[in-house]
């Protein structure tokens, strides 16, 4: 009895599942009948609206053209009449000189005949008769504004609904991605003069090829493209492709979206390995500021993500090199004494990577560099053979200069509001630029037998770090214009 109504129920909450199913359904299919009467209401109401100012274009063009032949009709009507009316008075002129001439024949007087005569010529040689054009000024012919719609009157019936425009490809051969700038390039099976615009929709993921039913991160939409191609400027690459997909649109209707596309969009991306940094620094995701009161509160949430293992790194992922490192033990690797450093959390063990920091000027000192992970705790940057940097000091004079192994050069050149990092592991270069002109600032050269990771120090100040930068082209350039010739350890003193 029991197993009976188990089963009972079983059926009651499947009949009960489907009736909602259907029910949703029913709501669906009214919902569908409601749209299809406002959007049937709505494209009947554009194409009245279209035939209006079809017609209405027709009626100007008839009004003007129906100008234009008054307008001649009154201009030649005008002509011909002038020239009526010059040739009915020679007419009248010639016909009072005829009339004068026959009488002078007929008269039987021969005193005055000579002189009458002569009279008589003189007046014909005069006459306006003679001084007239007998060929019309202006011709009776109107054919010439005559008109001919057979070829309109076909197009007109060739108009149709808008048709659904094609779907565009993405040239992959043509995209570039450089300096974190992405141009997309499509085309069209074919020309379509009826596209209005076109819709390019971006998102970045980790992985290659097609999308996946599940994203980490959605769809972002470019609207009201106008050309065939499109550039994305100013991107932080936090992950290792960005798939892009484009259609096209009509005033009507828009097509379906092209097959989508996966770009690399290689950069160095880490973050700030709080673990380990000084006690009076106070970090936040990739921002650090001076705390003269020491100590801070640990952010419990970023403890409970952090792993042990660089195998399990969201970076590590992303990007199999360079490697996250490993989490410092609190309390035992941290920076201690005058060490002011604070660590990125990804180690580099190749390739050529690029980040950029923003420090606070006025800061009592500041450093930016590099170092080896066993970094130890109580050393400052540049004051080892563990660390390479360029060093900002305000204390009682402001200097710039370039640190390693307890060595340093001054630096001939302005302090910028942004260093660039570039570092090259197998050439063994590490250089600093000017990041907004460019501009080379010093290059270290050395060969790393361990990989390295960067570092930062800031005394009394601020800085903030981005990442997810490429290397950027002028920065290539350059490095390969002055491979070998650019300052080294060597010029330290």
């Amino acid at each position: 009895m029991g197993d009976q109504k188990e089963s009972l129920r079983k059926i009651t909450t499947t009949l009960a599942m489907k009736n909602e199913e259907i029910t949703n359904f029913i709501c669906s299919l009214k919902q569908s009948l409601d749209n299809l009467e406002v959007n049937s209401n709505r494209v009947q109401e554009d194409l009245e609206s279209e035939f209006s100012s079809l017609h209405s274009v027709l009626d100007e063009l008839k009004e003007g053209m129906k100008t234009r032949i008054k307008q001649e009709r009154a201009s030649r009507t005008y002509e011909l009449q002038s020239q009526l009316s010059a040739c009915s008075k020679a007419l009248e002129s010639s016909e009072e000189l005829l009339e004068l001439a026959n009488q002078t024949l007929c008269s039987s007087e021969t005193d005055g005949f000579t002189q009458a005569a002569k009279d008589i010529k003189d007046s014909v040689t005069m006459a306006p008769a003679f001084r007239l054009s007998l060929k019309a000024k202006a011709s009776d012919n109107m054919s010439h504004m005559m008109v001919d719609f057979s070829q309109e009157r076909e197009m007109l019936r060739g108009i149709k609904f808008l048709p659904v425009p094609a779907t565009p490809e993405i040239q992959v051969s043509e995209c570039q991605v450089c300096d974190n700038t992405i141009s997309v390039v499509w085309t069209l099976p074919e020309p379509d003069s009826k596209i209005d615009h076109y819709i390019l929709e971006h998102r970045r993921t980790n992985h290659e090829g097609p999308p996946r039913i599940r994203e980490d991160y959605p769809w972002m939409v470019l609207e009201g493209i106008r050309e065939m191609e499109h550039t994305l400027t100013g991107l932080r690459f936090d992950t290792r492709y960005m798939t892009f997909r484009v259609k096209a649109c009509n005033k009507a209707v828009a097509g379906e979206f092209s097959e989508p596309i996966t770009l690399e969009t290689h950069a160095f991306l880490f973050k700030l390995d709080s673990g380990s940094s000084h006690q009076n620094l106070k970090v936040e995701d990739l921002s650090v500021e001076w705390d003269s009161s020491g100590g801070k509160i640990q952010d419990i949430r970023k403890e409970k993500n952090r792993t042990n293992s660089p195998l399990h790194s969201p970076a590590r992922t992303a990007l199999m090199s360079p490697k996250r490192a490993p989490t410092a033990r609190v309390g035992r690797d941290r920076f201690t004494a005058e060490s002011y450093t604070v660590l990125g959390d990804t180690m580099i063990d190749a390739g050529q990577q690029y980040w950029e920091v923003r420090f606070d000027k006025e800061s009592k000192a500041f450093a930016v560099g590099i170092a080896l992970r066993n970094l130890g705790r109580f050393d400052q940057l540049g004051k080892s053979s563990a660390s390479w940097c360029i060093h900002l000091n305000n204390w009682l004079q402001q200097s710039l200069t370039a640190k390693h192994n307890n060595k340093s050069r001054t630096l001939e050149c302005s302090i910028p509001d942004r260093i660039g990092v570039y570092c090259n592991y197998e050439e063994g270069a590490v250089s600093f630029y000017n990041a907004k002109t460019k501009q080379l600032m010093h290059t270290f050269r050395a060969k790393f037998q361990q990989p390295i990771i960067p570092a930062f120090m800031v005394w009394n100040g601020s800085f903030s770090v981005q990442t997810g930068l490429q290397v950027p082209s002028v920065v290539l350039s350059g490095q390969r214009k002055n491979s070998g010739t650019s300052s080294s350890n060597a010029s330290l003193t």
